[in-house]
């Protein structure tokens, strides 16, 4: 077996494996806050930062969501990190947005942070305002979730089946969840162009 074939058999393998009941309850999650009014804050670091950018724009435009995400400016979250700190960079923007218990946070990571492992604190962090002002802690993580996981009234862990390929299969994956989502019929609000010019096109 070819290593293209091996990996493309370890990524159906983990799809089969994604807990279904746990998708649904976050694509609900999300509607609720939505139709509540609350916004959405994508965080994400190093290639989840990308993607946070990236879903929040999906969430934005295909479910009329008002969501954002730091990494969206760069000269603020950088005159942050250089005059507060990193671990702090993403609670003190979520502080200036203020965040409130009818808003969510959406936290995309691989492990889902860790302050004992001292990594993406500022994730940490993050969860930790969340829970003081009673906002709606989300993820999209892999390995064992991290303290994302362990806050989150609904998350989707990428099951951790092939360590090896750990971040490549989380990262992967989390493009495939996030898409599942803003298409799902309780978010969904607008076709994305590509759907829309093919229904034209069979009108």
């Amino acid at each position: 077996m070819t290593f293209s074939e091996a990996f493309l058999a370890e990524t159906a393998g983990i799809l089969e494996k994604l807990d279904r009941d746990d998708i649904e309850r976050l694509a609900t999650t999300l509607a609720a806050v939505r139709d509540g009014g609350g916004r959405l804050f994508v965080l994400g670091v190093g290639g989840s930062a990308a993607y946070a950018q990236h879903a929040a724009s999906d969430f934005r435009k295909l479910c009329h969501f008002e969501a954002y995400t730091p990494t969206d400016n760069v000269s603020e979250l950088t005159a942050r990190i250089n005059d507060e700190g990193w671990d702090s960079s993403f609670v003190k923007w979520l502080e200036a947005s203020r965040l409130s218990r009818d808003d969510a946070i959406l936290v995309l990571s691989v492990g889902g942070g860790s302050r004992e492992k001292n990594v993406s604190v500022n994730l940490v962090r993050a969860i930790e305002l969340a829970q003081r002002v009673g906002a709606h802690i989300l993820g999209i993580v892999g390995s064992d979730g991290g303290f994302t996981r362990e806050c989150a009234e609904a998350s989707v862990v990428i099951p951790p089946i092939f360590p090896e390929h750990l971040t490549a299969h989380t990262e992967g994956l989390c493009a495939v969840v996030w898409h599942l989502l803003v298409f799902h019929p309780c978010l969904s609000r607008a076709p994305a162009k590509w759907e829309s010019i093919s229904r034209s096109a069979a009108r």
